[in-house]
């Protein structure tokens, strides 16, 4: 019998090409679909391989039976060639056949063991190791066994860290398997390997990031958010992002209300939810102008319907509450005791769009002992921000600590994407 030659063993290792890299379309953080894929084929290089003469015979014999799909006698033929097998190069034949019979019989069991017999041969190097299991990875991923498809993506990112769409189909494989804290570190890695390499990262891969994040309560949450919309500014993403924060962070009125003006300033106000919370908190403040004028912009975007029930009643109840005018605001500002006080007409002042008198109030209040300093920083850059100031909105922005340094940090993305 002719001995294999190593010409014909790489053509073995070429027919017996690896389980395809799945194109992975990521799921909506707000919606589950089922994955779609193409293929990719991944394998080792064929190195110049020939086997002991003390194994040449039975790897010959294991060749022939998978050659010939006599696919009933390989898990015989692979256990007596595995007893005489002595050098790594043995092992590595007898593996890439094993793993030719599994890929014609798709058992993917099979294929796990066969490719982790490969990486224990030493044979492959660890970059080439790593698309095997890449593509490992796929077959499972496409046919929706997620947890399989995770613990071959982790065999992958182990052996190739920098491998950025291992890292991401990693992270969706354990967000599908319903590991979502796991899968927050591995997309939050692909994130950063992209960022490395000089490459965007797809909104898609920052969506299930946020969406990982959010619903494993992770601390990651609300950078991740922040990055999204920095990136991928949008309506979409602005909203999302806030809506993340708010879930997490149970914000008090003064910050949801902030929150609310950032997305009035941010055009992100679309939904009647979005309006509704922004009335109710800005009249929780006794801010009614302000108020009014959020219900009176929705119904003309023709988001409010005034008629309807969810808001009927508060236009009623809005048409009753006090307007104040600027001679009231001026009057007021006189007779001001507190500076809480003097904050509150700050606010009235920005509702109205006189940035100026509201950025002088918030300085002024800002000095008294009753105010949160912190409060009349960040709302002093809300002023700022939306005078035009990008330099000074920055300072007070950057000037804001404690819980309130969030929300500076969200309005500070939106001054950032000023021109």
């Amino acid at each position: 019998m002719k001995l294999i030659t190593s010409t014909a063993l790489a053509l073995v290792a070429a027919v017996s090409a690896a389980p395809a890299a799945a194109q992975y379309n990521n799921p909506s953080p707000s919606q589950q679909q089922q994955p779609t894929a193409g293929q990719q084929a991944a394998q080792p290089a064929a190195p110049q391989i020939k086997p002991s003469s003390k194994a040449a015979k039975a790897i010959i014999d294991l060749q022939t039976a998978v050659n010939n799909k006599d696919f009933a006698n390989v898990p015989a033929k692979i256990a007596a060639a595995q007893v005489v097998a002595t050098t790594k190069e043995d092992h590595y034949l007898i593996a890439r056949l094993q793993l030719s019979a599994a890929l014609a019989n798709k058992d993917t069991a099979g294929m796990t063991a066969a490719l982790d017999a490969i990486a224990a041969s030493g044979v492959v190097d660890a970059a080439k190791t790593a698309e095997l299991y890449s593509g490992l990875g796929g077959t499972f991923l496409n046919a929706q066994q997620f947890p399989q498809a995770a613990a071959a993506y982790q065999k992958a990112v182990a052996l190739n860290p920098n491998n950025s769409e291992a890292q991401r189909l990693l992270g969706i494989s354990l967000f599908e398997a319903g590991q979502k804290a796991a899968a927050v570190g591995a997309l939050q890695k692909a994130i950063a390997a992209n960022t490395a390499a000089g490459q965007k990262p797809s909104e898609d891969l920052y969506k299930i990031a946020v969406q990982a994040a959010f619903d494993s309560r992770s601390p990651a949450a609300n950078e991740l958010a922040r990055q999204w919309l920095v990136a991928y500014p949008s309506a979409d993403s602005w909203r999302n992002s806030i809506a993340v924060y708010r879930g997490l962070n149970q914000p008090d009125v003064e910050s949801t209300l902030d929150l609310m003006r950032l997305l009035q300033a941010a055009g992100a106000l679309k939904e009647p939810s979005d309006y509704a919370i922004y009335i109710s908190d800005a009249a929780e403040q006794s801010n009614y102008n302000e108020a009014q004028a959020v219900l009176d912009a929705g119904i003309a975007a023709k988001v409010i319907d005034p008629a309807g029930a969810d808001f009927r009643s508060l236009v009623s109840g809005m048409k009753a509450r006090p307007k104040a005018t600027a001679a009231d605001l001026a009057a007021a500002t006189k007779s001001a005791q507190t500076g809480m006080a003097l904050l509150h007409i700050g606010d009235r002042y920005y509702a109205m769009g006189d940035y100026a008198k509201a950025i002088e109030l918030y300085r002024s209040a800002q000095a008294k002992s009753d105010v949160d300093p912190n409060v009349a920083k960040l709302h002093m850059g809300m002023a700022l921000a939306r005078q035009g100031d990008k330099a000074g909105a920055t300072a007070a922005f950057n000037a804001v600590t404690g819980p309130r340094s969030d929300v500076a940090k969200f309005w500070l993305a939106y001054v950032n994407q000023r021109a």
